[in-house]
């Protein structure tokens, strides 16, 4: 077979991939990117992957980029066993949940901190360290009776959450000794993991010599990312007790009730109003100790992350695959397009619109105009698809909609972008239960913006 392989050792995510790679027995084409050329921005890599990004794969004509949507990937296709991405639904949810903690929490608060005081010269934001040190706390917990990050064996979150902890370390920002369950068990990976110090020990030296490299530099802007149906007819309600937290003006909440809605689950509501810090009384922290929204509590089961929850739903109540495809291929596309709009284009709205909403911070011109990239890409993505994954309604799209429809109440002009509009007006029409679920939803949030709107 032939894999390229497109990165830079410097890339956490991209070390992801070559441990995961490492731990298959796979050997791909490497191709080096020399980023501060700006090697990943001529047209023929733009034309292959539209956001520009690495770690990018190629596998027989077949192209995916976003890091955890390639390891799954890979495992998926090319794993001997399902040891590293297990099948069985509760325990491949769990995976997910710390892949998506990982790229919107654990690395992309590193980056929060770090990156800027590197690329752009800004001062240190101790605000922005304490949100860091925060989210080790979360991972500590994780860790607490857990040999591994997804419980008693070594799985693809693993590596992700490795390679995004040793950057940390190798910087010396923090005391990483200082969260006992998180030291204990990067020793163990870095003891353990296949073929560790080639695929990421080796390479944490040549981030720190990139980050030297840029500060000569300081020419150049590197744009860091998160590195993160065709429905039946018939939808039988399925009697179950399924505790939902949520509320209903946030999108991830959103998604979460769209695809149920799918499906044909029915969640046991439980709203809860963070204005009132109802998420942070000890009985929810206790089922969720970062305590955010949505959180989904399944028969013993306590699941965050939106987009963790929504495959877990189509793979555990789904009476068929359309929602989220088992074919390697299509689900990889359909986990791309997750990891798209959780790191970058639902991210990049909430740090341009909610400081302003709930704080009065100004908007930052070279913020907004990196949103509009994402909407850009997204229309790339589009292009010549009916849906955001394909020529079949995905859960990719609910979790999509959910973002660009609270955009859009925010004053973002979805028509710039053609392919966007038509595609919108096209799953709010076929979208099950559209209405009650978004469309309410939205309403309400916008309700809200124009109270805090006024209040300023």
């Amino acid at each position: 077979m032939t894999i390229d392989f497109y990165y830079t050792p410097a890339s956490a995510p991209c070390r992801s991939v070559l441990l995961t790679a490492k731990a298959l027995g796979i050997e791909m084409n490497l191709k080096k990117m020399n980023m501060l050329k700006g090697e990943t921005r001529t047209p023929d890599f733009i034309k292959m992957n539209p956001q520009h990004s690495v770690p990018t794969l190629v596998d027989d004509g077949f192209v995916l980029s976003e890091s955890r949507a390639i390891i799954t990937y890979l495992v998926s296709k090319y794993g001997k066993d399902d040891s590293l991405y297990p099948k069985d639904v509760q325990k491949r949810a769990i995976v997910d949940q710390r892949l998506y903690f990982d790229a919107c929490s654990v690395y992309q608060k590193f980056a929060d901190y770090f990156y800027p005081t590197i690329f752009t010269n800004a001062s240190p934001d101790p605000a922005l360290l304490e949100k860091l040190k925060d989210v080790y706390i979360i991972l500590n917990t994780f860790l607490e009776n857990s040999k591994y990050a997804a419980g008693d064996k070594m799985t693809v979150a693993d590596f992700s959450l490795v390679a995004s902890v040793s950057t940390a370390e190798v910087t010396g920002i923090f005391d990483i000794s200082a969260y006992p369950n998180v030291w204990k068990w990067l020793q163990n990976m870095k003891k353990t993991a296949p073929g560790y110090e080639e695929a990421n020990g080796k390479h944490i030296e040549n981030f720190m010599g990139f980050v030297a490299e840029y500060k000569k530099k300081m020419a150049v802007k590197i744009l860091v990312m998160c590195v993160f149906f065709k429905m039946t007819k018939q939808h039988i309600t399925l009697k179950m007790t399924i505790d939902f937290y949520y509320t209903p003006g946030s999108a991830p909440c959103r998604a979460v009730l769209l695809t149920a809605k799918a499906v044909g689950v029915e969640l046991n509501l439980k709203h809860l109003d963070l204005m009132k810090g109802e998420h942070l009384t000890p009985e929810f922290l206790k089922i969720n100790p970062q305590h955010t929204i949505p959180t989904l509590v399944d028969n013993g089961l306590a699941l965050s992350e939106s987009r963790a929850i929504i495959t877990y739903l189509v793979s555990q109540y789904g009476k068929d695959d359309s929602l989220y495809p088992k074919d390697p291929r299509k689900r990889a596309v359909v986990d791309q397009r997750l990891y798209f709009d959780a790191g970058t284009l639902y991210a990049r709205y909430a740090e341009n619109y909610y400081p302003h909403y709930f704080a009065g911070v100004p908007f930052d011109s070279t913020k907004m105009e990196k949103l509009m990239d994402a909407f850009k890409v997204l229309n790339s993505f589009l292009d010549n698809s009916i849906y955001a994954a394909g020529d079949k309604m995905t859960v990719a799209d609910l979790s999509l909609v959910a973002s660009v429809s609270t955009a859009e109440v925010s004053g973002i002009d979805i028509n710039a972008y053609p392919n966007i509009a038509k595609w919108y007006k096209n799953i709010q029409k076929s979208a099950p239960g559209y209405e009650e679920t978004n469309g309410k939803g939205v309403a309400q949030f916008k309700q809200l913006v124009e109270h805090l709107t006024k209040k300023k």
